[in-house]
């Protein structure tokens, strides 16, 4: 049904006023912080499930049984493969956040990743920080690797990650518009300073140390350290009862 002008401003001038509700497009860094629960989760991961888990947006999975293992693919350093083998050996299905360059530069191991029944998901054509893009921009960065990806490797990605952990409600909005899930984490360290890498008895105490129900482990495949323990890492997971 056509309203015509008149009338319409008619309506306008009848019509209580109500405020608009406009998402927040302040600028957040994401960390999971050190406080934990009875559960050994930490505070602030739980919090953000509760704040933004209708916007589809996740720190925490509600399996409060399964530690989910994500690696960010922000360029190759050499170890993928060997990250890969040792998933294979272990029968452990990952999620791959990918690049644009990425996933443009490194068919092979992509197209191994799904071979070999990993998830791949979305980290933004250019690794921009979606909240200081304006909203046509959000939506490029994102969906222009999203339709890269399935007309190159015909895959279909459903889930994203900000970008430098960078966040604001808008853009989370923008995420979920464009018909994805955001996924954060709830467990992280510092293993993506190749210059810097911790031991493997360091790395594998404090990832093990953190382990907790429904957690979302970030990694980075450039890290060495990484590469030499992660099947010593699934075999504690699975030693203190948690499916990985």
């Amino acid at each position: 049904m056509k309203i015509n002008a008149s009338a319409a401003l008619l309506t306008a001038a009848v019509m209580p006023c109500t405020a608009v509700y406009a998402a927040d497009s302040t600028k957040i860094g994401y960390g999971q912080g050190t406080a934990v629960d009875e559960n050994n989760r930490p505070v602030d991961a739980v919090q953000f499930n509760s704040r933004f888990g209708d916007l589809d947006a996740f720190a925490l999975s509600e399996d409060d049984k399964r530690i989910i293992i994500t690696f960010d693919q922000g360029y190759e350093n050499g170890y993928t493969a060997k990250i890969l083998d040792t998933l294979k050996e272990k029968d452990v299905q990952a999620i791959f956040f990918l690049t644009g360059p990425y996933a443009k530069t490194e068919q092979a191991l992509v197209k191994r990743m799904i071979d070999e029944g990993h998830i791949l998901g979305n980290h933004g054509m250019t690794h921009a920080s979606l909240p200081t893009l304006c909203d046509e921009d959000a939506k490029k960065e994102i969906m222009s690797l999203h339709d890269y990806v399935t007309d190159n490797y015909g895959y279909e990605m459903q889930y994203f990650r900000c970008p430098c952990g960078e966040y604001s409600e808008r853009a989370l909005e923008t995420v979920q518009s464009c018909g994805y899930k955001t996924l954060f984490w709830s467990s992280a360290y510092v293993d993506w300073n190749t210059d810097c890498q911790p031991s493997p008895a360091e790395g594998l105490k404090k990832l093990t140390d953190a382990a907790h129900g429904g957690e979302i482990l970030l990694l980075h495949s450039v890290s060495a350290t990484n590469a030499e323990i992660l099947g010593d890492l699934i075999d504690a997971f699975r030693a203190n009862g948690f499916k990985v």
